[in-house]
């Protein structure tokens, strides 16, 4: 159940613009982006308010991150510093919530992450590194929480999010985002609710362009609110990306500054942590600073960014399509455990072992081609474990094939003994076919990659 840890306390900020990270110089995604936002902050004199206790960057472990991906080669390639910095800031801010020394945190960085997945061959939607995921599971190995929500309000989807907790029954993952049909990464689409033993943990709300704050809060109160109040999450985060903005020039949303401080006022996450937002110098510090006074408790009536109105009708036909939407969505999440258990029931019956997944991946931005297997093995007593069996390339000179194994943090016993034997198995007899082999151990806190070319096992977290 979620605590109370410090209802009257402060609202903490952290800034990591990474000066020294863009894809490149004029690319959206550039340090621009939190410049203004700090700007407006400073100028409006947030920052000496009582209400705000600023934080300053501090940089993730490596075995933070290699508790969530696997990063192809390895993690100190694949990433920068500001990358690590990023996710470690995020994990400051929680830390300092979860021990009771600020009441939320809004951790304002860059680079974004939510489009990461577990396997990271390379950049795609910008990201190399899941911020709130690498996040989510620092604090669940720390502090013993187990069951966590977090609410995606990027325009695109939050793909990478729902790949790493697709089989996590305790993390509920709700994404809101423009239809899939309409906008990158064209998924997110309401039957994709989470793997066989997770179902209903994910919940996709595919909204048409132009839906405005109308449709968006009605959407929150009637399905997300419910869910999360059913759900009983022990922390909440909000993936907050600000594109859902009627101004954002790489999407076609409806939503304003009011209805994102709306929002978070009635979400109450326990920490956000930026995502998207594209319009860089008018509307993005204001819908930041809507946040920021959301949580920090800090009347917004009169915040109104710059430039056209904000839309303030929402066509009566989508509102037909919302509330059709909310319906099917929780009746989905009432599903759960009636699914899991006839899955449980039925692989028990048939001899079933596993439960196998093929997807085809690519990588946008860095031009890389992906094509996965991912294997659950089902377990009557827990999550199950997980292979990811993987081969990419961005050209015909650099392929690079992968096999990965994975425990889960709260795995039984057994699962934690059968993944082993397979780690071991794979690497004794199926080297010839694969570069790396990697194990992934978050119970033991063990992450290990094994160079078949090398015939060689090394740590992935020395010197972390």
């Amino acid at each position: 159940m979620r605590q109370t840890r410090n209802a009257k306390g402060q609202t903490g900020l952290l800034f990591f613009p990474a000066f020294d990270w863009a894809i490149t110089p004029t690319h959206p995604e550039r340090e621009e982006r939190l410049l203004y936002t700090r700007d407006q902050i400073f100028e409006e004199g947030v920052m000496d308010l009582p209400q705000i206790k600023e934080f300053f960057p501090q940089i993730a472990p490596l075995k933070d991150i290699a508790r969530v991906h696997f990063h192809i080669p390895d993690i100190r390639s694949r990433l920068t510093d500001a990358h690590r910095i990023a996710a470690g800031s995020a994990i400051l801010l929680a830390d300092e919530i979860i021990k009771g020394h600020i009441r939320n945190g809004f951790s304002i960085v860059r680079p974004p992450g939510h489009h990461a997945m577990t396997v990271v061959h390379g950049n795609r939607g910008f990201c190399d590194l899941n911020n709130e995921a690498v996040m989510v599971e620092s604090i669940r190995k720390k502090y013993g929480i187990r069951k966590v929500a977090i609410v995606d309000t990027d325009v695109h989807h939050g793909d990478g999010t729902q790949n790493i907790f697709w089989n996590d029954p305790d993390v509920l993952f709700i994404s809101f985002h423009q239809d899939g049909r309409t906008l990158y990464p064209g998924t997110g689409f309401k039957n994709e609710c989470g793997g066989p033993l997770a179902w209903g943990r994910t919940l996709n709300i595919p909204l048409h362009p132009q839906t405005t704050d109308i449709g968006i809060l009605y959407v929150l109160e009637n399905l997300v609110l419910p869910v999360l109040e059913d759900f009983q999450p022990e922390f909440v985060v909000n993936s907050a990306g600000q594109d859902n903005h009627y101004t954002d020039p790489l999407a076609n949303m409806g939503f304003s500054a009011q209805g994102y401080a709306r929002l978070n006022d009635l979400l109450k996450p326990d920490i956000a942590v930026l995502e998207g937002g594209y319009s860089i110098q008018t509307a993005l510090p204001y819908v930041n600073l809507a946040l920021i006074m959301a949580m920090a408790e800090i009347d917004y009536t009169h915040l109104i960014e710059p430039g056209p109105p904000a839309p303030h009708q929402e066509a009566p036909e989508n509102m037909d399509y919302l509330r059709k939407l909310v319906y099917e969505l929780r009746e989905i999440y009432a599903q759960h455990e009636e699914k899991t258990a006839n899955f449980r029931a039925e692989s028990l019956r048939l001899n079933r072992q596993w439960f196998q997944q093929r997807k085809y991946i690519y990588y946008d931005t860095d031009s890389i081609q992906e094509q996965q297997e991912r294997a659950l093995r089902i377990c009557q007593c827990c999550a199950g474990w997980q292979t990811f069996d993987s081969f990419a390339q961005k050209d015909v000179l650099s392929p690079c094939s992968i096999y990965a194994v994975s425990v889960p943090l709260y795995a039984c016993a057994d699962c934690q003994k059968e993944a082993y034997a397979e780690y071991r198995r794979a690497c004794e007899e199926e080297a010839e076919h694969y570069d790396f082999i990697y194990w992934q151990d978050k119970v033991h806190d063990q992450y290990k990659r094994f160079d078949c070319t090398k015939e060689q096992e090394s740590s992935l977290v020395e010197d972390s």
